[in-house]
């Protein structure tokens, strides 16, 4: 009876929503809250107002509006355009007093018809200093009424349109010598930037600034208007360098060598910082140091310099207040030169990237603090960034609700002494604020970021405790905490799945898989593919974004590059040759729309995307490996598995399209670097044959676990398997399990070593290494 009732209840409410998207699609009145005017705006036409009806009757349960401007009920004082749209970081600016209108051919058209000048903002949803210039600048009435009267406002989400984001980046960098988000920029109603920035403090003398935001507006507007002829010849010129710097080069640099590697590593040895790890100075980004290819070069080189220096960054890092020691994951970067206080972002690709890296560097060193720590990072995946569906969150924010109300960077990841010592019994609360560093003054702001500044010996001496004891109280203390935490005020959560980043995860679950031994990772990344496969493709093309229930935008070359490379490790991960297909499936894709047939290399956009002011191709990798990077690799790879002639002369062009790029600057393409590392080795190709279940190749997979084999081919295939899958692997033909044994095959461009049933002949089989020649040292 009382599930009848329920029921009902909830076929009357659904009734009810209906009726009102009808009456609003109809014409019937539109809320007068709605109806307010933005500052300084024209009144806005009937069918916009009926959209934002629509939306608001559609609104998710417990929608607050993110302004300070409410009516007394609770209502939202203003609404613009992005309140139509599905991106949380233009949701985040729905109910700004300014107009803002979302990319697109309607924008420009109305710049046109106003003959005005277009503000272009660019940020992503937790980016700390895009909240600060929204609530300094945004959500001021007077430099809202000021925008609204003389430009025409647009807002773009750097992480849906990356297309967007790199060719005003470029016009920043260009203008200013550097970049970063917020980004500002002037544009013509052409689309042409002629003035462009990052931050601005709302007014002059805030921050220090000389000329705050609102006296900018006024400048360049009066420019705008006064001389258009100046204007107008600087964007041309602007647009031009644009152009030249981000489009393909027509040069062949030839196929990069050894010198390349030698390079870089020098490169990077001269900006090492020797106490703390990573490059010197600050801020300090994880990035700045690329440890897979130190690993690399280690192990190609013999070069025990480079191993060093990655292993000493990886151990500062994880002792630092970058990483989260109590949930687990990295924050996005260090503003000191100590790893201590972060910007406390968290975004999912420089986690997918670190767990890799430390897992790498488990296999290099056989250190079990590094393999603990892609534990932890891949716990933190699990626990607080994935979807029902298996997918993978975005980021989550810094800033954070503090008790008294506002939002507070940090808040929600630091400490007071008491709040540790009422969350733990005494005993692990000494051992806890000991090991932690935790004092009565703080390191942030009055309270305490975590970190271990010292080892665990030294607390235990302090501590007058068994070191093992300190270890089982610390260890103990992570969950309660954890929980404790978790009952504060969460930072937002961009819940927004990216096709790309989902890719560097199901790439980071796969191989912690294969390499830690743990299946639950491999299940973790099939659900994960299978969703970007299933949810984020139509038409056989990829998807960029996913929310609410729907994939919206093109694909970029990063998302099939990451994804392409994400099912190449859940194949070698699981055997699954669905995996290996797909990956074939979409380089096609990519080879048909993305590929430069002229030179080589790929476009960030497709052939048949909208046209912008250029059609950049990647030539840099920053946070985020460029997809030409990971391409190369992808394609280095797929020739290894199915012998594929086609896939080994695509990735030489590419790399011999970025050969200037390498030999002049080969830091650029840190990532890249890995691809040249492959391509200068004598990969292994491994065939284990097993006689029925995958279970039966484990003792086999115990040594790879623990040899750091990077550029090596990897098949894992049943005995009643094989003649299918020769199909698509050639080497596995004719293969068998000996003796009804599971049996490994180790060759080197084709050619075999003596199978072998016994793990200890294995191990020694991959574990030669053919030296980099000739031998530097950097």
């Amino acid at each position: 009876m009382q599930r009848l009732l329920w029921r009902r209840r909830f076929a009357i409410a659904v009734t009810l929503i209906m009726l009102a998207r009808a009456r609003c699609a109809a014409g019937a009145a539109v809320p007068d809250f709605l109806s307010n005017p933005l500052p300084g705006a024209t009144e806005p036409p009937q069918p916009l107002l009926h959209q934002l009806a629509e939306q608001w009757q559609s609104r998710t349960f417990g929608y607050t509006p993110r302004t300070r401007h409410r009516n007394l009920d609770g209502t939202p004082k203003y609404t613009n355009r992005l309140f139509l749209t599905s991106s949380p970081y233009l949701l985040q600016h729905a109910h700004n007093p300014v107009n803002w209108y979302p990319w697109g051919d309607e924008a420009f058209e109305t710049a046109k018809q106003l003959g005005r000048p277009v503000l272009l903002s660019v940020g992503y949803s937790t980016c700390h200093w895009c909240h600060v210039m929204e609530e300094e600048s945004f959500e001021d009435e007077e430099i809202a009424r000021f925008l609204n009267e003389h430009y025409v406002a647009i807002k773009v989400d750097r992480e849906e349109r990356p297309d967007v984001d790199g060719i005003y980046m470029s016009a920043v960098q260009t203008l200013t010598g550097s970049g970063g988000w917020p980004m500002t920029v002037w544009l013509t109603p052409e689309r042409k930037p002629f003035y462009a920035g990052t931050y601005f403090p709302a007014r002059d003398g805030d921050r220090g600034a000389r000329v705050g935001f609102l006296t900018l507006l006024q400048q360049i507007d009066r420019s705008y208007r006064e001389h258009p002829d100046v204007v107008s010849e600087s964007a041309s010129a602007l647009v031009e360098h644009i152009r030249r710097s981000l489009a393909a080069t027509a040069s062949d640099g030839g196929l990069p060598n050894a010198d390349v590697l030698h390079a870089a590593a020098r490169q990077y040895a001269s900006r090492f910082d020797p106490e703390n790890g990573g490059v010197r100075g600050a801020p300090k980004f994880p990035s700045s140091l690329p440890i897979r290819f130190l690993l690399r070069y280690s192990r190609h080189a013999g070069n025990q310099q480079a191993l060093a220096m990655a292993t000493q960054t990886l151990a500062q890092m994880a002792a630092g207040g970058i990483y989260d020691q109590i949930g687990g994951g990295f924050h996005r970067y260090s503003t000191d030169a100590r790893w201590l206080v972060p910007h406390f972002e968290k975004m999912l690709y420089d986690n997918a990237l670190l767990a890799v890296a430390y897992l790498e560097a488990f296999q290099a060193t056989g250190r079990e603090d590094f393999a603990g720590v892609t534990h932890q990072i891949l716990r933190y995946v699990e626990r607080d960034m994935t979807a029902p569906d298996g997918a993978f969150y975005s980021a989550t924010d810094a800033d954070s609700l503090a008790p008294n109300g506002r939002r507070e960077e940090g808040w929600f990841f630091t400490w007071t002494p008491a709040e540790i010592d009422a969350a733990l019994r005494s005993e692990q609360a000494s051992a806890v604020k000991t090991y932690y560093a935790v004092t009565a003054r703080g390191n942030f702001e009055q309270r305490n970021i975590l970190h271990t500044p010292r080892s665990l010996a030294a607390v235990a001496t302090e501590l007058k405790l068994p070191e093992q004891k300190v270890r089982v109280l610390v260890g103990e203390s992570r969950e309660p905490l954890y929980q404790v935490r978790n009952r504060r005020p969460a930072p937002l959560r961009d819940e927004k799945i990216l096709a790309a980043w989902n890719g560097l995860m199901i790439s980071a679950f796969a191989r912690a898989a294969l390499g830690l031994g743990d299946r639950r990772y491999a299940e973790r990344a099939a659900r994960a593919a299978d969703f970007v496969l299933t949810r984020m493709r139509k038409d056989g093309r990829l998807l960029r974004s996913f929310t609410d229930g729907h994939a919206r935008h093109n694909g970029y070359l990063e998302d099939y590059a990451f994804v392409i490379a994400g099912l190449l490790d859940l194949y070698e991960a699981t055997g699954d040759a669905r995996w290996l297909d797909e990956a074939v499936v979409l380089d096609r894709v990519l080879e048909q729309h993305f590929e430069d047939t002229r030179v080589g290399g790929f476009f960030m956009t497709s052939n048949d995307h909208e046209a912008l002011l250029a059609r950049e191709k990647p030539s840099y990798d920053g946070a985020e490996p460029s997809g030409n990077s990971v391409q190369v690799l992808n394609l280095l790879r797929l020739h290894e598995l199915t012998t594929n002639d086609h896939y080994r002369r695509r990735a030489e062009r590419a790399l011999s399209a970025f050969g200037d790029t390498l030999a002049r600057a080969p830091t650029a393409l840190s990532e890249m670097l890995l691809a040249v590392d492959y391509q200068l080795d004598t990969p292994k190709e491994i065939v284990v044959v097993v006689p029925s279940t995958r279970g039966q190749a484990d003792p086999f997979l115990v040594p790879l676990r623990t040899t750091f084999l990077p550029n090596r081919s990897l098949t894992i295939v049943a005995s009643d398997d094989v003649a299918t899958l020769a199909k698509r692997v050639p080497l596995v033909e004719g293969k068998i399990a000996r003796g009804g044994k599971a049996t490994a095959y180790v060759c080197e461009r084709r050619v075999c070593a003596l199978p072998t049933t016994d793990p200890a002949v294995f191990a020694k089989q991959i574990a030669k290494v053919t030296p980099l020649t000739p031998t530097a040292t950097p």
